[in-house]
């Protein structure tokens, strides 16, 4: 297995919670890029993504990415952004600077999760499901999230490793995630 490792998927898949929990197991350091592309860029990605829109965000994010690879630290677990393997390239360099990690959740299991984390700094939900016909937000942002999974699927799936989520949503699912994980690495290394 090669270092370091990146955890990608959908917004709300738990990527920040799980690498948290997998640095704290491993004793490895862990790197949300939202806080790296803040400390980098002096604003949220949200923020960023408002005042600069998507395209500048990407470039932007992609370069923040490719600063921290030339760091030289290897044990490192890094969240990426929802969007961030979806574009240009980054799969492919993602797929080359270490190993991925996809936490795969169904359609309906990340629309409770997005609303049970909040809205406040997802601008491209928020916008998603406003566009999305409904009788309400729930409704608009699972159809959203179904036309938007199926555009990421095919890159998302190019990881090393597809995570399935467990079936039923529970306040441990992001601890079993990080055990999966955590079982790999360790008897892969």
């Amino acid at each position: 297995m090669e270092l370091p490792v990146y955890l990608i998927g959908y917004m709300a898949s738990g990527k920040t919670t799980v690498g948290r929990l997998l640095s704290e197991k491993l004793g490895w350091h862990f790197v949300d890029l939202d806080d790296a592309f803040y400390e980098i860029n002096g604003m949220s990605t949200g923020d960023y993504i408002r005042q600069y829109g998507i395209e500048q965000f990407r470039k932007q994010e992609k370069d923040c990415v490719e600063r921290l690879a030339e760091l030289p630290i290897q044990k490192v677990i890094y969240a990426t952004g929802g969007g961030y393997p979806c574009w240009e390239d980054n799969m492919d360099c993602l797929l080359e600077l270490g190993t991925s990690f996809y936490l795969r959740w169904t359609p309906e299991q990340l629309t409770q999760r997005l609303f049970l984390s909040g809205l406040d700094n997802r601008p491209v939900a928020i916008a998603g499901m406003q566009s999305e016909e409904g009788d309400n937000e729930e409704e608009r942002m699972l159809r959203f999230v179904r036309k938007h999974i199926a555009e990421r699927a095919p890159f998302y799936e190019q990881a090393h490793y597809i995570i399935d989520a467990p079936d039923r949503l529970h306040p441990s699912n992001d601890e079993q995630i990080a055990e999966k994980i955590y079982q790999l690495i360790t008897h892969n290394l």
